[in-house]
């Protein structure tokens, strides 16, 4: 599968153009930016080619993998399913439901696979967990914590972007918490509430079809030492934890990428294709009209 990268920021030159490069499955064709200079440098680095022009590169390619701020993914995203391009998408698909509604409806139209680019759903720990927790069921309530520090000053993260300080924590870590809630509990049938803590956290209580509840507490301005992520689910069958992970972000896309091969190969829609990013979308709008101005990183 020939596939180009949209995107030239932190997460696309450490994690998806090294796994794109190295990937037996797939021919890394070209790179496309919103900065030509940064696409010739990427591109330079794993020995492919940088474009100037994205539907020049939409038309050389079977598939993209996208790398960009949600909106602008969501408007390019249309762009390459009407060229026929396969879709490996980060998270969210975008922070408008009307965007995101736009990509699945072109995915569809078009017969193009999609995988949204959940990294907990991808990697064989965390992935086998939550696989086997929707099967066991019975759940009664969960809680997940996705604590992170970006915008700590000391920490000088290089995804501090203006997208992530502009939308904050709930639509940045907010997906991987539901990445996980929503398979083994269920889909959201309401956000009963939405609060506001320090800097960008918000604390959620979600309400689920299985009959379940959830409480969430999302954060990119924790303290570095109160960073970190967990979920805990409480059934009849007991208490269990999302494990820690011991793969990376580049073993997680490397299947994400392998599944969207596949998902293209026999047609059939994956468990994260765009329409379940869609839905992550739909939930965490709810949330940012509860919290009503929304809640944004640190100025």
């Amino acid at each position: 599968m020939r596939i180009g990268l949209l995107g030239t920021g932190p997460w696309a030159g450490m994690v998806h153009a090294p796994v794109l490069a190295s990937h037996d499955g797939l021919d890394f064709a070209g790179v496309w930016g919103r900065r030509p200079e940064a696409a010739k440098e990427l591109a330079d680095r794993h020995g492919t080619r940088p474009y100037d022009d994205v539907d020049a590169l939409l038309a050389d390619v079977d598939a993209v993998a996208v790398a960009l701020p949600p909106d602008v993914q969501a408007e390019l995203a249309v762009r390459a399913a009407g060229a026929g391009c396969h879709l490996l998408l980060d998270k969210p698909v975008a922070t408008r439901p009307a965007a995101a509604r736009a990509v699945v409806r072109a995915a569809e139209e078009a017969g193009v696979a999609s995988v949204v680019f959940f990294t907990t759903r991808f990697l064989s720990e965390t992935g086998d967990w939550i696989a086997e927790q929707a099967r066991t069921g019975g759940w009664f309530t969960a809680h997940a914590q996705w604590l992170g520090s970006v915008f700590a000053e000391e920490n000088g993260s290089p995804f501090a972007t203006p997208w992530r300080r502009e939308k904050g924590a709930l639509w940045d870590v907010g997906p991987h918490a539901l990445s996980v809630l929503l398979p083994v509990l269920g889909d959201v049938r309401r956000v009963t509430a939405a609060a506001a803590g320090p800097g960008d956290t918000v604390h959620l209580v979600l309400d689920h079809t299985g009959g379940a509840s959830s409480t969430v507490t999302l954060s990119l301005t924790a303290p570095p030492q109160a960073s970190g992520a967990g979920i805990e689910v409480y059934g009849a069958s007991g208490v269990t934890r999302l494990p820690q992970p011991t793969g990376s972000a580049a073993d997680a896309l490397t299947r994400a990428a392998d599944e969207l091969c596949a998902a293209a190969r026999d047609g059939s829609p994956h468990p994260c294709d765009a329409a379940f990013g869609l839905r992550v979308t739909e939930i965490l709008a709810d949330a940012e009209a509860l919290l009503g101005d929304g809640v944004g990183a640190t100025p």
